[in-house]
């Protein structure tokens, strides 16, 4: 491991915190003009989720950011012009075009790699490379069918093949349609400017640390490593010649890198109050949101239901900068219901109701009701604070 520079600035907790909430975007005024592609190109990387509540994942991103923005206008936003591409970043993730030659490491590995978890039938690759030449983009239903039986794991040969040419960096999901994937060639969908794997893996590896960094604001070694899903030793290998820099966190008990830029201009402006995607980069690693927010995160939908503590998708409350409590929502008609609430004491009250009419009105629900609140005496004044705001 390179010898690493020693710290040189001492940030307190709440500097490193409100440094986090602005390089995620939700310090400050938000950059309206440049809209949700705007938000994809500051984070880096959107997850993807099958699970829809109010609405899909990658939807409530921006939202979370920008406000009320339209469901279809964020779907424009990241599938023309060749904007984005969709490949296996912190998960499954929409990333901006422009990080293409970045991932040539992980496509290479990928290539490399020899066991899979599905058989290829023999000359099924090249019939979808040739399939897609022909008549691109397309589904794998359009393929030649997405699976062989209903068992959601039993993949067609088609299938198989089109996901091994995605990894590989032969294909691009350029859409999703209805949720499914839409297949194209890659050399039609990225720019020829980007096209290439040229970089190598330690260059590709310092580029996405460093952009990490820049995402995170700040961030110890596991934190950066976890948003684009890199090992240790590999963020350890570059990390010196990023551009991060080394800094103190008070209560941090590991070295952590800030974004240089970060920590030039004092972190200020108005804090976002709104809901947020579990899957929501500012509260992707459990241990960085409990260090920064003191907050315990955790997706229940694949807890059975009887050991769920906060509800199937609670969403974390983020107001004034913090994370004050959690709402599990539904929705039935043109009713948003509040399954679950979580209360961080009655001074989450008026933030919670805000939130939850924001999104309401968002996804063009005229009301909303709550169902249970963990603090029984919090019930009345959460709902009287939404019968107001209705009214």
């Amino acid at each position: 491991m390179t010898s690493l520079p020693r710290p040189t600035t001492d940030l307190s907790a709440d500097e490193a915190r409100r440094i986090a909430l602005r390089a995620q975007g939700f310090l400050g005024a938000p950059d309206r003009r440049s809209g949700v592609r705007g938000v994809l190109r500051h984070l880096g990387a959107v997850q993807l989720d099958t699970i829809s509540v109010l609405a899909r994942s990658h939807e409530l991103i921006p939202y979370a950011r920008l406000g009320a923005v339209g469901r279809k206008t964020v779907d424009r936003a990241y599938w023309t012009d060749t904007h984005a591409f969709e490949y296996w970043s912190h998960a499954a993730c929409i990333l901006p075009i422009e990080e293409w030659p970045h991932f040539a490491f992980r496509r290479r590995a990928y290539r490399g790699r020899p066991h899979w978890g599905h058989e290829l039938p023999e000359g099924a690759y090249d019939q979808v490379i040739k399939q897609l030449r022909a008549e691109g983009p397309l589904t794998a239903t359009e393929l030649g069918g997405a699976k062989k039986t209903s068992d959601w794991w039993d993949w067609s040969g088609a299938k198989v093949a089109v996901e091994r040419a995605l990894m590989y960096g032969e294909v691009v999901c350029v859409e999703r349609r209805g949720w499914k994937r839409v297949y194209d060639l890659a050399e039609r969908a990225v720019p020829a400017d980007l096209l290439h794997d040229e970089l190598d893996d330690a260059e590709c590896l310092r580029r996405l640390v460093r952009l990490a960094g820049r995402s995170l604001g700040v961030g110890t070694r596991a934190d950066i490593a976890d948003y684009h899903r890199l090992k240790g030793e590999q963020v350890d290998a570059v990390i010196a010649d990023s551009g991060l820099v080394p800094v103190t966190v008070e209560g941090w008990s590991k070295p952590a890198w800030a974004d240089p830029a970060a920590l030039a201009t004092p972190p200020r402006g108005r804090h976002r109050t709104t809901l947020l995607s579990p899957f929501d980069s500012l509260v992707w690693e459990r241990a960085r949101t409990e260090r920064i927010f003191g907050f315990t995160h955790r997706l229940e939908a694949y807890v059975p239901k009887p050991k769920r503590v906060y509800g199937y998708f609670a969403m974390p409350v983020l107001a004034g900068g913090r994370l004050v409590g959690r709402v599990d929502p539904a929705r039935e008609g043109r009713t948003l219901v509040a399954r679950q609430v979580t209360l961080d004491g009655a001074r989450a009250v008026p933030s919670v109701a805000q939130a939850l009419i924001e999104a309401a009105s968002w996804v063009e629900c005229t009301d909303v009701r709550v169902e249970r609140v963990d603090a029984p005496e919090l019930r009345e004044p959460l709902v009287r604070e939404l019968t107001r705001a209705l009214a």
